[in-house]
């Protein structure tokens, strides 16, 4: 489990290499929007951060006073900062299919697969009104499914079959084959687990 330390350390090798980057550069590869000539409006889940340039300094302006996760930090920022952003292929890959997942395939089944089915396995309606708060697009999979584009270019989707008596609940999540040319395998396991987890949050 990665210590508070490491989340610091790793904003700040993120924000020393954006910082070496022109504004415009950053702005046209992520896909955000700009709300000054210095600062982005990042969409994240159902909040919308602001990000300034060149400190990389967060602000939600939603919730002055609220500290924003440091493990969402580094996910956007890790995202800002790949080296490459390619287009949205369409083509729905399994979290095994991604380069260099299996060694993490332990914790994104505990961060997201797990809870999804254990919390939405029996309430389908919960996780369908869960996901309309989130504008999730509902679609043909599984006894429920929904997609969201949680970054410009990382579209996730979730597939749940519900259990019974005879059987248990089962559950997936399918990224764009393109999400290993933007987040590392861990930070992938991290994003599917924080969708999950604020679709927990928003059906209470």
């Amino acid at each position: 489990m990665p210590r508070i330390d490491d989340y610091i350390n790793a904003c700040k090798i993120s924000v020393e290499k954006l910082s070496r980057q022109p504004f415009e550069t950053i702005l046209k590869r992520s896909g955000f929007k700009a709300v000054a000539a210095d600062t982005l409006e990042v969409p994240f889940l159902n909040r919308v951060y602001r990000l300034t340039y060149p400190q990389f300094e967060f602000e939600d302006p939603a919730e002055n006073e609220r500290e924003i996760p440091l493990q969402e930090q580094v996910l956007i920022l890790h995202y800002l900062a790949a080296d490459e952003i390619p287009p949205v292929s369409g083509h729905w890959v399994s979290y095994r299919e991604i380069s260099g997942a299996s060694f993490y395939f332990g914790a994104f089944v505990k961060r997201a697969i797990d809870p999804l089915k254990n919390v939405f396995g029996h309430d389908a309606a919960g996780l369908s009104r869960a996901a309309e708060k989130l504008q999730m697009k509902k679609i043909d999979s599984g006894d429920v499914g929904f997609e969201l584009r949680v970054l410009p270019a990382v579209p996730l989707q979730l597939v749940l079959w519900t259990g019974d008596d005879e059987f248990p609940a089962e559950a997936n999540i399918l990224f764009d084959q393109t999400i290993g040319r933007i987040l590392s395998p861990e930070d992938v396991a991290w994003l599917a687990g924080m969708l999950v987890y604020r679709l927990m949050a928003l059906a209470r």
